[in-house]
């Protein structure tokens, strides 16, 4: 099975970032026509959060499916972290 087909919140978090990515445009259409400051502060303040619910839903499906691979698998190995690297040790990739 491919990794692709364990991660079932994907797809929802693809349409997210579409758009807010459709959101970014308009913000730029507005700073193009002159639109007040406050008023492109508040929209980018919206696509800003957009952008961190969608990392949240990623990051939790991450921690849900390392949670799952653990229960299934093997005891996970634990890679030594490096002299450089300020990173945790980790089982599972982004």
């Amino acid at each position: 099975m491919n990794d692709a087909a364990l991660h079932l919140s994907h797809p929802e978090i693809a349409k997210r970032l579409k758009r807010a990515e459709g959101h970014l445009r308009s913000i730029v259409g507005m700073i193009e026509a002159g639109r007040p400051c406050l008023e492109l502060a508040q929209q980018l303040h919206a696509v800003e959060k957009a952008v961190a619910n969608a990392k949240r839903a990623l990051i939790h499906d991450h921690i849900d499916h390392c949670l799952e691979h653990a229960a299934d698998g093997p005891a996970p190995r634990r890679v030594a972290p490096s002299r450089n690297s300020r990173k945790s040790p980790s089982t599972c990739e982004l």
